[in-house]
């Protein structure tokens, strides 16, 4: 399975971008933005191509195990320069990043994404099925320009 993070839009404050597995369109993304100078929680990872497992520890692993039923670990993008703990998850507003990939199925006006949670339940179920089988990358890009 190959997923693509293509970022196409980045207000300052939130960047969206669409995904699609396997070349096929599957939902929209939100981060952080972009910084020259990483914060803490408030930056989105750089450009490039990661690998996926899965995370079985820690509090979000807890939480969602709670919330779905099917839940059998964290999507966790592996090996981000200076990035730990990258996830891929639900989640509305760049508050809601913490420099994660959050998906939903519609992009708002206002940099937020609409209906998370149905995104992210079709999205993991593909992607842990695939981990199950084989290697399973992701590849983060940005097709726009930055105001020079």
């Amino acid at each position: 399975m190959k997923i693509d993070v293509l970022r196409y839009n980045d207000n300052g404050r939130a960047t969206l971008s669409i995904i699609r597995v396997d070349g096929l369109f599957e939902c929209y993304g939100l981060e952080d933005e972009r910084r020259e100078v990483k914060i803490m929680g408030k930056t989105r990872i750089p450009n490039g191509t990661y690998t996926i497992k899965l995370r079985k520890e820690g509090k979000s692993h807890e939480k969602y195990a709670k919330l779905f039923k099917f839940h059998e670990g964290m999507i966790h993008v592996q090996d981000v320069p200076n990035f730990t703990w990258i996830l891929i998850h639900k989640g509305n507003t760049d508050e809601d990043t913490a420099g994660c990939l959050l998906l939903g199925r519609l992009p708002a006006s206002d940099g937020t994404i609409k209906d998370s949670a149905t995104a992210y339940v079709k999205f993991y179920k593909k992607a842990v099925e695939a981990i199950r089988k084989e290697p399973v990358t992701i590849t983060y890009s940005q097709i726009y320009y930055e105001d020079a």
